[in-house]
């Protein structure tokens, strides 16, 4: 899909002050970019990408990103009729500043990386579309880790955002989600290459990484879809076939599990996941604001609250307590919920329902209620 203006680049913002007390003077955000500027002040929509994402939502340079089936031209995201803007989050590993950025010495931050936020996250994006001179969003939609994002721009600058999309996401990261969160932690932590995050130059902790990425795909994915695709179908170790009471004999789930890890290895960083994974623990919308319901309050954008049905990470309940809390505050808002057996990674799979529900709520203006529709 071609972009008219499609551009990727890399800016430079800063100081930007973080929720922990410390300050980063200059701060790297890569973004791409997908339309006519010329609609940025009041057609932009900005996508939040989830944990591994990056910047690279739409195809750019004959490359697919991974929103593609939504963004580019005659798209529920048209490049005809909006600038479509993504930024790699700070503290990620694809041209933003984190933890394998050179510190103030040189050296790769590495742990001496400050603890950072959504919050944080947002901030950075803020001065970056400062930069490109945009100071109002006609929309800002995020799945998972963007949608934490999303609601933030809602709530942090409620004069900016006109339409809020958050997508399989919660108000504040529930105890099972940090559980799950922590198990991966340990499994980086505890690969000796870790090196208490100083393995830069040298052996990375691949081992750990790929246990963390093949737990946290087990929670991406619903049972019904392992179910379905793997059953109880065996790979059979090599020299062995048909022997399936070897103690190294292999069900298909297992290697695909073990595929998605080292997968990730080859293009993410130990250190950038430790941190952003730590941020998604900390999100809480209501942090210093007196609750949930105070900074739902806060918000003057209209919502749309996407869950997906088969969704174990965030489920379904999540978002429409989040719909039914804006309700209560007098927001606008509408739920739709997507049907699929791909779990939560339903809203990077199942484009036509996304776009569906997205049109709905982008062209024309939706219905303007007060209490959120099932």
């Amino acid at each position: 899909m071609i972009h008219k203006g499609g551009k990727k680049g890399v800016v430079k913002v800063g100081p930007v002050p973080l929720e922990c007390g410390q300050v980063l003077d200059e701060v790297d955000i890569a973004y791409e970019a997908y339309g006519d500027p010329g609609a940025a002040q009041d057609r932009t929509i900005l996508v939040c990408h989830a944990l591994t994402g990056d910047a690279h939502a739409g195809s750019l340079e004959g490359q697919p990103g991974w929103w593609d089936g939504l963004i580019g031209q005659g798209r529920v995201l048209d490049t005809d009729r909006y600038y479509v803007v993504c930024s790699n989050v700070l503290g990620g590993c694809a041209g933003s500043t984190g933890p394998g950025s050179p510190g103030p010495d040189g050296r790769p931050w590495g742990r001496r990386f400050p603890t950072i936020t959504i919050r944080d996250m947002v901030e950075a994006q803020r001065l970056w579309l400062e930069q490109l001179g945009i100071t109002r969003l006609y929309a800002v939609i995020g799945g998972s880790m963007g949608g934490m994002q999303a609601l933030e721009w809602a709530v942090s600058y409620p004069e900016r955002v006109e339409r809020c999309v958050p997508i399989a996401t919660s108000a504040r990261l529930s105890a099972m989600a940090i559980a799950y969160n922590d198990v991966m932690r340990l499994a980086i932590m505890n690969d000796p290459a870790w090196r208490n995050g100083d393995y830069y130059g040298g052996e990375k902790p691949a081992a750990g990484l790929a246990l963390a990425r093949m737990v946290g795909m087990i929670t991406y994915r619903g049972p019904q879809l392992y179910n379905a695709r793997f059953g109880r179908s065996m790979v059979s170790p090599e020299g062995s076939q048909g022997r399936e009471l070897d103690f190294d004999s292999r069900f298909q789930v297992e290697s695909y599990l073990r595929y998605q890890g080292e997968k990730l290895v080859r293009r993410f960083d130990a250190n950038s996941y430790l941190y952003l994974i730590k941020a998604m623990d900390l999100h809480d919308i209501g942090r210093g604001r007196g609750g949930v319901e105070a900074a739902f309050a806060r918000a003057e954008s209209e919502f749309l609250c996407v869950g997906i049905d088969s969704d174990i990470l965030y489920p379904a309940r999540e978002q429409i307590e989040i719909a039914e809390g804006l309700a209560a505050a007098g927001k606008r808002v509408t739920y739709r919920e997507i049907a699929s057996v791909y779990g939560h990674d339903a809203f990077l799979v199942e484009f036509q329902q996304m776009a569906e529900i997205l049109g709905e709520f982008l062209e024309p203006a939706p219905k303007k209620v007060c209490s959120p529709e099932t």
